[in-house]
């Protein structure tokens, strides 16, 4: 056409300086060929990519599904796209999906740690590299970075006293292995509610899952039953985990919530379906996600 490359570029990004007429050439030429922008190249010059890294442990778990609908859409709103991995719940995945980011040159990441990464040095290693880097749901106190999470010990605390309120007195709790921020401070919530109510907390009384699920759930009821523990209430970590324990007792004779009274975690769809209906802690997931990309976005603006 004769003219600069960067007289093509303004005119095909309607910068005022460009002529209607030049504008509607270059237009004109560009689609007869079928040419397409290169974002990419066009992020790199302005040394971003506009691309975020979203790490979720669990891809088909209603409360990250409802995590990442709140991602996308105030990503989308600031003009970024989102890459989404699944470190299923295992640390080298969790290893090998934050260098995969790194590689891609994303702006930021967002990352739930897995239930078992209880050594921080690859995360510190990524906050060190100067890539910002925001925790969301599943934490670690000892990242220096920044984290959006609910008040998991003042959630499951209030949870409990629901319970107590209700009459229960020997509350059982569900949770995981104790490698976690989230799953910790939980089980503290959980025995500050009966320590004020002055009754006493029975190890016996807390049961540890090998994952949460519908299943270990089932399996746990059924093992609450044959302790003779006389259970009347029961906190589990997951929803997975309470509606497990609903359907056993069901099963078995146990009438809910007259006997026993379950709390779970997430306000998946499933507790909705299940019947009795099961009594579940919303986490806002939704406003999660959102907050934890506008922290990301604060972060970046900041540098």
């Amino acid at each position: 056409m004769g003219i600069s490359p960067s007289t093509v570029s303004k005119a095909m990004n309607n910068y005022p300086d460009v002529g209607e007429k030049t504008k509607q050439k270059v237009l004109e030429l560009a689609a007869s060929l079928k040419f397409i922008p290169n974002s990419v190249a066009q992020n790199l010059r302005q040394r971003e990519s506009k691309l975020i890294g979203f790490i979720t442990p669990n891809a088909v778990h209603y409360f990250f599904s409802n995590v990442l609908n709140g991602v996308i859409h105030t990503a989308q709103a600031s003009g970024y796209s989102v890459i989404v991995l699944c470190s299923e719940d295992k640390v080298e995945f969790e290893k090998e999906q934050l260098e995969i980011l790194i590689n891609k040159k994303v702006d930021g990441i967002l990352l739930s740690l897995t239930d078992h990464t209880t050594t921080y040095e690859h995360i510190k290693k990524v906050v060190a590299g100067k890539m910002p880097l925001v925790l969301y749901d599943k934490i670690s106190k000892f990242v220096n970075c920044s984290k959006v999470t609910i008040n998991d010990r003042k959630i499951a605390h209030d949870a409990t006293q629901y319970l107590i309120d209700r009459g229960c007195k020997r509350i059982a709790h569900i949770r995981g292995a104790l490698n976690s921020i989230t799953i910790i401070d939980r089980y503290l919530g959980y025995k500050k509610a009966l320590k004020e109510n002055r009754i006493e907390a029975d190890e016996s009384m807390v049961y540890e899952c090998s994952e949460p699920t519908i299943e270990e759930g089932r399996r746990i009821a059924e093992l609450m039953l044959k302790d003779e523990k006389k259970i009347d209430g029961v906190l589990a970590f997951t929803d997975a985990l309470a509606i497990g324990v609903i359907l056993r007792l069901n099963e078995l004779g146990v009438k809910i919530p007259e006997e026993v009274s379950v709390i779970g975690f997430s306000n998946s769809i499933q507790t909705r379906v299940v019947s009795p209906s099961l009594t579940t802690i919303d986490q806002h997931g939704f406003d999660m996600g959102k907050k934890a990309v506008e922290t990301l976005c604060e972060r970046n603006k900041g540098h």
